[in-house]
């Protein structure tokens, strides 16, 4: 329905909903607590992704990617576990929920692995409670309970389940929101190398037995005309882990720099900061899923379990369509796809009616009595009749 552009609310209410199973039954489909949604998706994703690496070289570098974007409902009252959020994006709070999301990336494609609908820890924020009568076995109880969860707590968990899944990747790329030395360390404790965003924060880093701010190591780095990385150093956290900083400039600001860091110290500065250009991937799934594949838009239920099943709805299409592209070796954006998609969709419906049309007109030619003529005629007569008006004229 997405790619037809039509609303499926209306759909139902339409002629061409009386062929379609009814409204209850489908609200029921999308509030069942008992459905297994993050299996399906992370082993819908897993084909994908397997079939992503059969084309690709066994030394291109993978990467798992951790984001969170916001899902707003500011006009919603009483939507389960909603909760005030801070957007990152307008700094200020919203009303909605936290979607924590796990992607992988080869560099051309991205596909979405797991995610986390989160609402808020503290109680003061939380608009609406969970219900109550459900079994605390469910996978929809279970959900809920994630909600609750600290983002550090979530992106180690997400990370767990695809590794257990079966998924691999050479490094972790995150933003500057996630990079703290307590995640830093259960990271590589784990095995997975980082590279992520660093800001200006109290953290303190030893170089040389010297405690310095992030600044404070920028301006101890020999000065250098280099056009876009401005030097790389290696320092160390309070707690001793090892890390590789590399300070670029600022295209937005020439004045200014960001660093990027690394676990992995003895990779190249020009490495770190083109591998952490991969990361890009999933704002570009973030903006196709909103714009185009009405992710948060489409349904408007009270219902956790709703947004669950939806937001896997929506994950899903976008495989669908990154899997179209990579086996096309298409260079369009998702956003063009999207509307060739949707051109191909109506298209379909006239070549079905099409084929439909010649098999009446067999089935006539081949009628040997008046009688069975008449009920071929009468068929076509419906058939006619039920097409939609953009056929008929």
């Amino acid at each position: 329905l997405v790619f037809e552009g039509k609303n499926w609310f209306r759909l139902l209410e339409s002629d061409r909903g009386a062929d379609l199973p009814g409204k209850d039954v489908i609200y029921r489909f999308l509030n069942h607590a008992s459905f297994a949604w993050r299996r399906f998706l992370q082993t819908l994703s897993l084909r994908i992704v397997r079939h992503f690496e059969s084309l690709i070289s066994s030394n291109r570098v993978r990467v798992f990617i951790v984001d969170d974007s916001v899902l707003s409902r500011n006009r919603s009252k009483k939507a389960e576990l909603l909760a005030r959020v801070f957007d990152h994006s307008t700094g200020k709070f919203t009303k909605g929920y936290t979607m924590l999301t796990l992607g992988w990336s080869d560099g051309f494609s991205f596909a979405p692995l797991d995610f986390v609908m989160l609402s808020s820890a503290k109680l003061a924020n939380r608009i609406c409670e969970m219900a109550s009568n459900l079994s605390k076995r469910s996978n929809g109880y279970k959900r809920r309970m994630e909600a609750f969860s600290r983002k550090p707590d979530a992106v180690v968990a997400l990370l767990e389940r695809a590794l257990t899944a079966g998924f691999t990747a050479d490094y972790v790329l995150m933003d500057s929101w996630f990079t703290q030395t307590p995640l830093l360390r259960q990271l590589t404790a784990r095995g997975l190398p980082v590279i992520g965003m660093v800001k200006e924060m109290k953290q303190r880093y030893l170089v040389q037995g010297k405690r310095m701010t992030l600044s404070e190591v920028f301006q101890s780095l020999p000065s250098s005309n280099a056009k876009d990385i401005k030097g790389s150093v290696i320092v160390h956290t309070a707690c001793g882990l090892p890390l590789k900083l590399v300070f670029v400039r600022n295209r937005n600001k020439k004045r200014e720099w960001l660093a990027i860091l690394s676990t992995d110290a003895s990779l190249e500065a020009v490495e770190i900061v083109r591998i952490y250009g991969m990361r890009w991937s999933i704002e570009t799934f973030f903006k196709v899923t909103k714009s185009y594949l009405k992710l948060g838009t489409e349904f408007q239920g009270r219902s956790f379990d709703q947004l669950i099943s939806h937001t896997t709805v929506v994950f899903s299409r976008y495989l669908a369509m990154e899997y179209e592209r990579r086996e096309s070796s298409d260079d369009r954006t998702l956003g063009g796809l999207f509307f060739l998609f949707a051109d191909e969709v109506r298209d379909l419906d006239f070549q079905t009616a099409l084929q439909q049309l010649m098999s009446l007109f067999i089935e006539m030619s081949q009628a040997k009595t008046k009688k069975n003529k008449t009920a071929v005629f009468c068929q076509l007569q419906d058939w006619i009749s039920g097409l939609p008006s953009y056929i008929k004229g």
